[in-house]
């Protein structure tokens, strides 16, 4: 139990003397991506054999003499496309290993742990290079962590590593160094703006919620990451719960709130376990509940998980949500703040907006000011996914550029494709072009050129992506995710991915342009909410940096990218056709016709372009004309 400020100091001292006590540490990511190829299996490897080794000790016992050894399940470690991921700490020294098999873990074991050595067949590489250390890895040494900096250093359940890593250090400065109107005042001084794509002042938010007559009052965090290609707030949650639960701890002192709700979104079981499993640690230890550390502040947690609803990311669908209610967006005003949850004064914050507030409390102000840019101070979390050498999870100071992101982190395109377009912010976002690459990534620049940042999600794309389909693709997920409540939304998109359909199918109008363009127009500025405001962005983006690929797919019936199935055409090169009849014998309409020994022949008008034919043919005698 930790009753007092005594008793937290010295849960602190105690928490980092045994985690300067281990000689050393293995740690296993656990994210998500991690535990998918199979990290589990290699956590309990490694389990069993340091418990089967002589003279070393998991447990901390001070003055023993046996080797202490931690084996560690730690949040993502950043590198996702090379899982599973483990690092062998050793004082100050870490060796990374990437694409680690249960099969490696007694040489890692054997050469690292005991040894000095390392296993150089898994270590990161890149073009030829050879790194050691993840602050080596140049996708890992060029990034500025703040939200995800105990992400692959400490054991993510673990609260005793948490305090070992200076956790509720703020919350302490805050609940008896700081008065609630003073943990305001900082918070909006530096310059935090809202990470779930609206970028609105959390200071001011703050402020606006303290100064409601109504006593009663809410701090809920919106966990409800649906954009496809978006994972950021899952690995906090997952990777570091404890920083987003003391975030909200310090928002509820701040503006007087003595009830906190998490809503995560189904897809995310263990961001859902280990926030569980921490606010359980909490309330063991009296550092969640009535009068926290002796005071008079009282704080409860609570977790409501979300049906898959993308629309209830936004504030009024999601509080709806938690009340039982059918998440769907409201008229406004009122806002948030003033009538939110239960009708009743909420700040509602993301995830990363939470986890940046200790930091902020702990170093002040105008040190969270010399990252970022004057507008958009701190760092901004990325998932880098796409048609690019290193996908993952990146923190970046805010201004940073694309080509910083995409060409020095990211490594550049992958199999030396031509960079094309970035999606940013989701489905809801738009595309940027070369043009814009050394473009500044803050909320103010992005928008000049119609997009927006959004959460958080880069989706790189190279020569061989279609456009048209992209726009296609992203309506069709807005669409489908409609809540259906504003005729503008539940009509609009239903008709302008009728109209992209359309065109993809090679049936277009070059008329079809110019109605598409009218539709989005008016549903970005007639719809309800956010969503559907922002649901025509990767629409009139395409429409307007590649206008042309969108008459070409009308006028010439062609699709260069060779993407869209209904305008390509599968041809026989007699240069290499044998005359097996493999593709004939294998194509279900018969669309293939010839003579053994001679050149086959493929009907364009019989086919359906199911690539059977394709699949099968021994000799790459068949291609696609686009």
């Amino acid at each position: 139990m930790i009753e007092n400020r005594e008793d937290l100091i010295k849960s602190q001292e105690a928490a980092t003397r045994e985690f300067s006590s281990y000689d050393c540490r293995i740690l296993v990511c656990s994210g998500t991506g991690c535990i998918a190829t199979g990290s589990q299996k290699i956590y309990d490897e490694f389990l069993k054999i340091v418990k089967d080794t002589p003279g070393i000790r998991l447990d901390f016992a001070p003055h023993d003499e046996a080797t202490h050894m931690g084996v560690k399940k730690t949040g993502c470690q950043g590198v996702c496309e090379l899982g599973p991921l483990v690092r062998v700490q050793k004082g100050d020294k870490t060796v990374q290993y990437t694409k680690v098999k249960v099969s490696d873990c007694k040489e890692i074991f054997e050469r690292s742990v005991l040894g000095d050595d390392v296993v150089e067949s898994l270590l990161y590489t890149q073009k030829g290079v050879k790194y050691k250390s993840p602050e080596e890895i140049p996708f890992i040494a060029k990034q500025t962590r703040i939200v995800l900096e105990n992400c692959g250093k400490y054991d993510a359940e673990s609260f005793d590593e948490y305090l070992a890593s200076g956790g509720f250090s703020a919350f302490r400065k805050a609940l008896f160094e700081m008065t609630p109107a003073e943990v305001v005042d900082e918070v909006d001084k530096s310059g935090l703006r809202g990470r779930g794509g609206g970028g609105f002042p959390a200071g001011r938010k703050w402020k606006q919620v303290a100064r409601q007559p109504e006593k009663e009052r809410y701090v809920v965090c919106n966990g409800d990451e649906g954009d496809p290609g978006a994972f950021m707030d899952g690995s906090v949650m997952e990777g570091d719960p404890y920083k987003l639960i003391e975030g909200m701890m310090i928002a509820g002192y701040a503006v007087g709130s003595q009830n906190g709700y998490i809503y995560v979104r189904a897809e995310y079981p263990m961001s859902v376990a280990r926030l569980r499993h921490a606010i359980a640690e909490l309330e063991k230890r009296h550092m969640l509940g009535d009068n926290i550390l002796g005071t008079d502040f009282s704080f409860h947690m609570h977790i409501n998980r979300g049906a898959g609803a993308f629309v209830c990311g936004e504030g009024s669908a999601l509080t709806a949500s938690i009340e039982g209610n059918r998440g769907m967006p409201r008229v406004k005003p009122p806002r948030t703040v003033e009538k939110g949850l239960w009708a009743k004064p909420t700040v509602l914050n993301n995830v990363e907006t939470y986890a940046n507030v200790p930091k902020i409390i702990l170093k002040g102000s105008d040190w969270y000011r010399t990252i970022g840019t004057e507008g958009t101070p701190g760092t901004k979390t990325f998932s880098l996914t796409g048609s690019i050498q290193n996908t993952g999870l990146i923190e970046v100071p805010m201004g940073t550029t694309l080509r910083e992101i995409i060409f020095d982190i990211g490594g550049g395109m992958k199999d030396d494709g031509v960079f094309k377009a970035v999606q940013i912010g989701g489905p809801s976002g738009g595309c940027l072009t070369e043009q814009h690459l050394d473009v500044p990534l803050d909320f103010e620049s992005i928008k000049k050129f119609g997009a927006i940042i959004g959460s958080g999600g880069l989706v790189v794309m190279d020569s061989h992506t279609c456009m048209v389909e992209v726009a296609r693709f992203f309506m069709s997920f807005t669409q489908r995710e409609s809540c259906g409540k504003c005729v503008p939304c539940r009509e609009g998109t239903k008709r302008m991915l009728e109209i992209l359909e359309k065109i993809v199918a090679g049936k277009g109008e070059l008329s079809d342009l110019d109605k598409l363009e009218e539709l989005a127009e008016m549903v970005k500025s007639m719809a309800l909410c956010g969503l559907g405001k922002s649901a025509p962005l990767p629409v009139l983006s395409t429409l307007k940096l590649f206008r042309d690929e969108y008459e070409e797919h009308i006028t010439e019936k062609k699709c260069k990218a060779k993407v869209c199935t209904a305008m390509r055409r599968f041809i026989i090169n007699p240069e290499y056709c044998k005359g097996c009849g493999k593709c004939a014998k294998n194509c279900p309409v018969g669309a293939i016709t010839g003579v053994r020994k001679e050149c086959y022949h493929i009907d364009p008008e019989i086919c359906i372009k199911c690539e059977a034919c394709k699949d099968n043919c021994a000799f790459d005698a068949i291609y696609i004309e686009a």
